[in-house]
This record gives C-alpha cells, structure tokens and sequence, in this order.
C-alpha cells in the first residue's frame, strides 16, 4: 500500500476550500422540458444511498429522512509503524448510527446524528452496558440539481459539528466502556451526485465526496481512548482528518441496487501531553507520545431493496484492510432508508 506522509498534504486545505468557492459559485439551473428527460426517467430506479457515502440531494420541504444503522465491527489485526505486522486483540465494536434530517426547504437540512456502543474485546472485560456516543448536528445546502442529459451534478455543501456526550476517560479497568473521542469536531464538507444511463437504459449512480474534520484539543484523565492509563492527567490534541468517498449504485431492477463505496482516510497524529502521578512505588513523570499518521481504505459493497421510492433497506459489509496505524476489520452493516 502507498503510504501518504503528512507533509504532502499541505495543499489539501488550500485545495479544499477552492473547491468550497466553486462549488458555491454555480447555482441550480433551471432548464425547460426535453425529449432527453422523457427517455430517461429518475423514478426508474428506487435508491436507498450506498453504505458509507451522504447524499447530496435534498427532501422537499417538510419531509424528513430517518435512517438507522446496525452495525459490528470486528477488530482482526493491525501494523506498526514500521510496516511490520503485528498481532492486536480482536473485538466486536457493536453499533448504532441515526441520520434524522429535517428539509427546512427544498435546498436545506438540519438534522442530527446520534449514535451508541457496546464492546466485547478479547482478554478484557466487555462495556458495563449500552452506551450513547458523540452526538453529531449537520446543516446541509444544495446548490445545483442534477436532470437528465445535462452535465452538472447534484453539489451540496455541508457542515458538521459533533460533541463529545460519549464517554472517553476515566475508563478504568474496562476500556470498552469508551464510545466518543472528547472533542468538539468540525467537519466542512463538499457532497456531489451524478446519473448515468447505460445502453440497456438501466440507471447508474454516482457520489463523490470531500471532507475534513478538525477537532479541538481534549482535556484527557485516567485510563482513555488515547492510550493513557490510571494516574494520568493531560491533553491531547487530535488530528485532523481527510476523507475521500467514492460510491457507485448500479439499478438492476427498480427495486434492486449494487452499491460499493471507495472510501479513503487520511489522519495526521495526534499528541498527547501529560504527566503520571506518583505512585506509592514510583516517582510522578511526564508524558509526551504521538499516534503517527495514519492512511485507511475502505471498500463497502451492499445490496439495497426498496419496496417503493420512500423506504427500503440496504445491507452491506465494509472492509479494511490492515494498513500503517491502521487495525483490519470488516464490518457488517444493515440500515433501513425512510423518507416521510
């Protein structure tokens, strides 16, 4: 695998925010009626959205999307620094994520995104119960409106603020009682959206988006999700996080879809700075450690089905594979897509 070092990824804020002034400079068109639309019918696909990637369309006002995820993810391995492979515990990370949007109008949604856990680690014990996770609001506008035969997609802009209500320090003992990172998280993001039809006048659609998450520094005690055991006290400084999405639904059917996404992540390296306390059999010390950068692909096949334009239910299997400070996991996933 190619690993990208931090360094050469200097430009992407730049680059990122090109794309944001852009993107905000083009705006729906209004086009007239053609024979081109009448051949090529949108309704003749009922899509549920692949597995990973957000939709840059928009719900007409006052109608709502509720989709919940059931989610497992099992820990297999992971490398080190080096490139060597190295053995990690496994575990089942079960999970829970809801996007609940509102259309406030035809071109903006607000909504929010809540999430849940439980944990299972080999060798440790497993969470005490149930816990809730960060808990994530976005704000979302379309700018342009994909038709048929006509070039421009469906571009939206998008914003999205987590806050830390999952625990993340004070662990203890039991480390799977962790489902939130600590941070105020905000992610800007830039969502497209295209049609294709093919020769056999089936319907292909196609999603790529852009994101970066920057987070605020975290005040960290105890046992943690950053690595810190009992007696700490310090903060730690989160990276920040490209994400590169790339999704593809194919409409074999009306009702059935193939989806897959290709999905990439770059994260720099998070500092954690503190000190130990004393201890009856050892001296107070600081701390200082970094997490490396770290480089995760993502490929999410699914199989979707609706039983009509405003629900259906997808189910689909990420998979990770092992990568530089990257664990490989797969994770099965099942959600069910609601618009009222």
């Amino acid at each position: 695998m190619n690993c990208i070092p931090p360094h050469s990824l200097r430009f992407v804020p730049v680059l990122f925010t090109a794309l944001l002034v852009s993107a905000a400079g083009l705006r729906a068109e209004t086009l007239t009626p053609d024979p081109c639309a009448s051949a090529h019918p949108m309704s003749d696909a009922w899509f549920t959205g692949p597995m990973l990637a957000n939709t840059a369309a928009s719900a007409p006002r006052g109608h709502a999307l509720v989709e919940p995820y059931l989610y497992d993810v099992t820990t297999q391995g992971s490398y080190a620094r080096t490139g060597v492979r190295q053995s990690a515990p496994h575990q089942n990370s079960y999970g829970s994520l809801t996007y609940l949007i509102y259309a406030l109008t035809d071109t903006t949604g607000l909504g929010f995104i809540p999430t849940a856990g439980y944990a299972i680690p080999s060798g440790a014990p497993s969470s005490t119960g149930p816990g809730l996770g960060d808990l994530t609001f976005q704000l979302q506008r379309r700018l342009t409106q994909t038709l048929p035969c006509h070039p421009i997609p469906t571009i939206s802009l998008a914003v999205q603020q987590t806050f830390p209500t999952g625990r993340y320090d004070n662990l203890g003992p039991r480390s799977a009682n962790a489902f939130g990172a600590g941070a105020f998280t905000t992610t800007p993001e830039l969502l497209t959206q295209s049609w294709f039809w093919l020769p056999n006048h089936r319907i292909v659609r196609m999603r790529l988006n852009f994101a970066d998450a920057f987070s605020s520094a975290v005040p960290v005690s105890g046992s943690s999700v950053y690595g810190t055991s009992t007696g700490f006290r310090g903060t730690a400084h989160p990276a920040s996080a490209l994400t590169i999405d790339n999704s593809w639904e194919y409409s074999a059917t009306r009702r059935f879809v193939l989806a897959t996404d290709i999905y990439f992540r770059n994260t720099g390296s998070t500092r954690v700075i503190g000190a130990y306390a004393a201890t009856p059999t050892a001296p107070a010390f600081s701390s200082a450690a970094n997490s490396g950068w770290s480089n995760t692909w993502y490929l999410a096949p699914a199989v979707e089905y609706s039983w009509k334009p405003t629900i259906g239910i997808l189910l689909g299997l990420r998979i990770t594979p092992a990568g530089r400070n990257t664990s490989d996991t797969l994770t099965p996933a099942i959600a069910i897509n609601i618009i009222r």
